[in-house]
């Protein structure tokens, strides 16, 4: 979760868009209202908020749970409830998530995605032998739940990171890197050996 989260931010940043006249000429007209701005024409003024959300991200991306470096690609803004859906929103700050722009691009404007801050303990696990993220095992009897973690995996394509998952794990292992430096790569991958109890011998 970052930490330094905000509340809002402007949400009518863009007040004008541009409008062509019958005669040809292009006018500013003023925007007051959320209809009367196309979602294709929302100007990206939310790249400017990447660097607070890198720092306030720890840099780690919210849906991989990798810290954002060139194996799942730039760093991007996504925009939970997406643009096309909540154009109220588009220049809130609590509607912002740090992403991957491979991770963003793959989110899009699906609506099947868990919402990172609403994601509890126990929801995903790693299976330890394909490191395969997988539903937690206490979604046993929640199948909704269940489901929705589901969907948010095969969504996101998580599983396609099983190869650096185990390289961190086993580099982790092999005392190649510190617990602290496993946790700032790949924090969902630390917190699972600590949980199952695959720690280095003296560590906790």
């Amino acid at each position: 979760m970052p930490t330094h989260p905000r509340k809002s931010g402007k949400a009518f940043k863009q007040r004008t868009r541009q409008e062509v006249q019958s005669d040809g000429t292009r006018i500013a007209v003023l925007i007051n209202r959320p209809e009367d701005l196309p979602s294709s024409e929302i100007e990206p003024y939310w790249t400017e908020a990447i660097d607070d959300l890198m720092q306030a991200y720890d840099e780690v991306c919210a849906y991989s749970c990798f810290r954002i470096h060139p194996v799942t690609g730039a760093a991007s803004v996504d925009h939970m409830a997406p643009k096309s859906r909540a154009w109220n929103r588009v220049y809130e700050w609590d509607n912002y998530r740090l992403a991957a722009a491979r991770l963003n691009a793959r989110k899009n404007a699906c609506g099947d995605v868990l919402d990172p801050f609403e994601v509890q303990y126990g929801w995903f696990e790693l299976e330890l032998v394909g490191f395969q993220v997988i539903p937690g095992q206490r979604l046993a009897e929640d199948d909704d739940i269940r489901k929705q973690v589901q969907n948010t995996i095969d969504r996101l394509g998580l599983n396609d990171f099983r190869s650096e998952r185990e390289e961190d794990a086993v580099s982790y292992w092999a005392s190649h890197i510190s617990f602290a430096r496993l946790m700032k790569e790949s924090p969902f991958v630390a917190m699972e050996l600590r949980r199952q109890g695959r720690l280095r011998d003296g560590e906790v």
